[in-house]
């Protein structure tokens, strides 16, 4: 049997400079230029994760399409398949959005699938990411980073995941069962004993006076993977948004009394069918 132990997997190969390794680019001659330096980009060996920018490549190298609103910081993609996956793999995202997921399993040598209701390339397939076109178990890992209730438009496709408002009127109950279809459908296309990453936030809802509405979004999808999943470890992903800066932002929160997101949540799971029960 294949297996990767828990829960500290022994990472694949790691690439070496030329081949899919993000690097330190070197300093443009004549002055810094527009763009920072980024540092180079190591396995991260604690739970809080930060790095300075959106994408892990030089510029003009990004992962994904930089300009897809709510797209996944390709760094965390590569930080979860350097660690639970090895060369030729095969990598599935049900809701793949700008591509990110793709780009970044390729560049370090794995097989990819990318599925979305609106995609928005050639390689992404039209998909629900509830009912996969996909035969059980043939996936290797598993990453999803679904809605996070309403906030943002994705499609006009009523079937959208992202039109249900985990804080509306049915207590979030359309929400909630449409994000449970799809964690059953990730444990029935991957493999026996790998691994699952689902990349979230929890929410909320602004409202007049103490109306405002707060959306435990993460412990509610934990909860669910659990039914199915075994956990491997829980990371805390620092949020960039460019949003967190502006200073009426905060001013509004501290008016309001409440706060501002200002992490993700990145669940690490395993697909352990033959475990003992619990």
């Amino acid at each position: 049997m294949d297996d990767r132990p828990s829960p500290h997997p022994r990472p694949g190969p790691r690439p070496r400079p030329g081949k899919g390794t993000p690097s330190a680019p070197r300093k443009p001659r004549g002055g810094p230029g527009p763009q920072a330096e980024k540092p180079p980009l190591r396995i991260f060996t604690t739970t809080l994760w930060e790095y300075p920018s959106q994408h892990y490549g030089a510029v003009g190298g990004e992962q994904g399409d930089k300009a897809y609103v709510g797209a996944t910081p390709s760094w965390v993609i590569w930080q979860l398949l350097t660690r639970y996956t090895r060369e030729k793999d095969l990598v599935v995202d049900p809701m793949c959005g700008g591509g990110t997921t793709l780009d970044v399993a390729r560049n370090l040598g794995r097989r990819a699938l990318g599925y979305d209701l609106a995609p928005t390339r050639p390689d992404i397939f039209r998909a629900d990411a509830r009912t996969l076109p996909l035969e059980d178990g043939v996936a290797d890992f598993f990453f999803v980073d679904p809605p996070y209730s309403t906030h943002v438009d994705y499609s006009d496709d009523p079937r959208c995941i992202g039109k249900l408002d985990a804080g509306g009127d049915d207590q979030g109950r359309a929400y909630y069962q449409a994000m449970q279809a799809v964690i059953a459908e990730a444990h029935r296309v991957l493999r026996n004993r790998r691994y699952l990453g689902l990349y979230v936030s929890d929410s909320f809802k602004k409202g007049k006076g103490d109306k405002g509405r707060f959306m435990p979004i993460g412990f509610e999808l934990f909860s669910m993977l659990r039914e199915k999943f075994k956990p491997v470890d829980i990371v805390c992903v620092v949020r960039g948004n460019k949003k967190l800066e502006r200073g009426n932002w905060h001013k509004a929160a501290e008016e309001g009394n409440f706060f501002l997101r200002g992490f993700n949540y990145l669940f690490i799971m395993k697909k352990e069918d033959d475990a003992p029960a619990r």
